[in-house]
């Protein structure tokens, strides 16, 4: 019983943390803010949050997210290619190749012209 103790006594912490924030939030607030209004640095936005985006920016966004599995990838690599040795660098190249393969198709698709 006594590690259930500890773990609602940081929970009861916890959500009087959250509810003096709330409070103080709702204390200081200047009269007549608008509660659902987007944070934008205290400027209204330019355009609606649903408004549709150019179909090019798909596009843009499957790359990044391209580049981005290729380090959550070569981060666990460069911990063990010592260990492992010439089949880890071989098999790094190979996914290096064929995302050069990808990058080269987006880029004669035109994937990466802005105008």
């Amino acid at each position: 019983m006594q590690p259930y103790v500890a773990v609602l006594a940081l929970l009861g912490v916890l959500a009087a943390v959250v509810a003096a924030v709330y409070a103080l939030s709702f204390a200081y607030a200047p009269p007549g803010a608008p509660g659902t209004g987007p944070f934008l640095s205290g400027a209204r936005p330019q355009e609606h949050a649903l408004s549709r985006y150019h179909v090019r920016w798909y596009v843009v966004t499957m790359v990044f997210l391209a580049f981005d599995m290729e380090m959550v990838f070569m981060y666990p690599w460069a911990v063990v290619v010592a260990s492992v040795g010439v089949k880890a660098v071989v098999e790094m190249f190979a996914f290096l190749a064929l995302l050069i393969v990808g990058v080269v198709y987006a880029w004669r698709e035109g994937a990466f012209r802005w105008a």
